[in-house]
């Protein structure tokens, strides 16, 4: 299999998603078999940590797998540049799909921590008559995440200008992607403090 991508053989980000599908599953039974045995001799809880501190590393991984996606993105608009493709969106780049790997297995592992954390959290802290409406509350944050972060998208495409948008329409390679993912890891940044504070205040 050639290690670069050629107009024979692409991999789509859906198809891509796979590697965080594949750390989710197999993350779900290191945390169970490995981590939670061995952070248990240090905090002495039986499980390991606590749904909320599991839920902040998870918070913290997110971040850093966004954080790492922006010079990804620089160093895929330099190949481009190097092969005088900036101008052509429809061409193929020669750089390995395999430079995306790494964030998504991170996004994977934040979901070990962060998504499985935050349902058992739900479901812990809820009376019994209630567990269905926590895991439906699940689902909606879920949703409202999505949402969040198609406004996002749309406010950073109307206000970054239309000269050098940093999501442009037709060219991505003109735009400046690696700026959005910063902006998004700053967002983040906000929310792990929010989420501190809240936890702080948590009874």
């Amino acid at each position: 299999m050639d290690r670069h991508l050629s107009h024979s053989f692409q991999i789509s980000p859906a198809n891509m998603s796979i590697f965080s599908v594949l750390t989710l599953m197999s993350g779900v039974v290191l945390y169970e078999r490995l981590f939670v045995p061995f952070i248990r001799r240090f905090t002495k809880n039986p499980s390991g940590i606590t749904t909320l501190q599991r839920m902040g590393i998870g918070f913290v991984i997110n971040t850093i797998a966004t954080l790492i996606s922006a010079p990804v993105e620089v160093k895929r608009k330099a190949v481009a540049a190097k092969y005088h493709l900036l101008d052509s969106p429809n061409s193929t780049i020669p750089i390995s799909v395999f430079w995306l790997v790494p964030q998504y297995c991170l996004h994977g592992l934040a979901d070990v921590f962060m998504s499985v954390g935050l349902f058992e959290f739900l479901y812990d802290q809820s009376p019994e008559s209630m567990r269905s409406s926590a895991t439906a509350l699940y689902c909606i944050v879920i949703a409202l995440g999505s949402y969040a972060g198609t406004l996002v998208v749309s406010l950073v495409h109307k206000y970054s200008g239309k000269e050098e948008n940093w999501l442009p329409d037709r060219n991505l390679n003109r735009g400046r992607l690696d700026y959005y993912y910063l902006l998004v890891t700053g967002i983040q940044v906000l929310n792990i403090i929010y989420f501190g504070i809240c936890v702080w205040f948590y009874t």
